[in-house]
């Protein structure tokens, strides 16, 4: 087993990685086997960085380490200095001016599948050496426990730590085939939508059966919302469409998801004076996280290409 000592700057970023691994991993006996150290020589090397910082950097338990204050403005410094090591030693082994790396990326099945990938190839034939780590995925994933570098999500965001980009605007709205419509009719109100045959997207908090909208009352607009009833219902979100393309029920679906099939007619949207809230598209990423150049050009590659796309 290696060892790791305080003589010199690549022993310290050595002990950076270790020390990162354990925040990660919440075990120094797991940081330990990844970089090559038995759980002694871990825990003694994570020992050795505290007693060279002054400064408790876990706090420990019988169960998890779990970080202290301080440790978790380490951590955030770690991050970034290892991040600007790797961005310089893979541009110097390039030439200088490579885009190289990983980024782990996270978006809506639908909107990934159909809108996303394209855009991604295209980057990728100007930096062949990049490489992704795509999940696509219609629940929401944790950027800081997925190690998610860039998310894209719909929707007004809660205050976070997560800078949100705007990337393009839209709303949802109920569309139908147009099969479905001579069936069934055109329905005249929200409320009408409960009793007819519906497809809905499946979350890890339910089914999404309450579909909201804006109506008028006294001449006043408030929100309101139907709840439907005869459903089918997939936690993917490009099953939704096509089982809508194919006449199953009506379905409630984001203008960017739709845009292909409302142009071929293949769907066509219905009561469209009450489906009127937006839900933008953002990108998400770390606020307090460093951007090698690698994520901060995708970004801006992204924001320029969905703001070209017309609803």
């Amino acid at each position: 087993m290696n060892d790791i000592h305080y003589t010199g700057g690549m022993e310290r970023f050595g002990a950076i990685r270790l020390f990162l691994d354990a925040a990660r991993l919440g075990s120094f006996s797991a940081a330990g086997r990844c970089q090559g150290l038995s759980p002694a020589a871990a825990s003694a090397a994570m020992q050795r960085l505290e007693a060279s910082l002054q400064t408790k950097l876990f706090e420990r338990t019988t169960r998890r380490l779990r970080l202290t204050e301080e440790g978790q403005m380490y951590r955030h410094f770690s991050e970034q200095a290892l991040a600007l090591m790797t961005e310089a030693e893979a541009g110097l082994r390039a030439g200088g001016d490579a885009v190289r790396g990983t980024v782990r990326i996270s978006a809506p099945s639908d909107l990934g599948r159909n809108l996303l990938l394209p855009m991604l190839e295209q980057f990728r034939t100007r930096h062949p050496a990049l490489l992704y780590a795509l999940t696509l995925s219609d629940t929401p994933a944790d950027l800081v426990r997925d190690d998610i570098d860039l998310a894209i999500r719909y929707g007004q965001l809660p205050d976070s730590d997560m800078v949100a980009r705007p990337l393009a605007a839209s709303r949802r709205v109920v569309c139908a085939a147009p099969a479905l419509l001579d069936r069934c009719g055109v329905p005249a109100t929200p409320a009408q939508l409960a009793d007819l045959p519906a497809i809905v997207l499946a979350t890890a908090h339910g089914p999404m059966h309450d579909w909201r909208y804006t109506d008028t009352v006294g001449g006043k607009r408030r929100a309101a919302c139907v709840r439907v009833r005869r459903y089918l219902q997939s936690n993917d979100g490009e099953v939704v469409r096509k089982w809508a393309v194919s006449g199953q029920g009506f379905a409630w679906k984001s203008l960017l998801d739709i845009g292909d099939d409302l142009r071929a007619g293949r769907l066509r949207t219905v009561l469209d004076e009450y489906f009127t809230d937006g839900a933008p598209l953002n990108l998400l990423y770390h606020r307090h996280r460093f951007q090698p150049p690698r994520v901060a050009l995708l970004a801006d590659f992204l924001q320029d290409r969905f703001g070209q796309i017309k609803t």
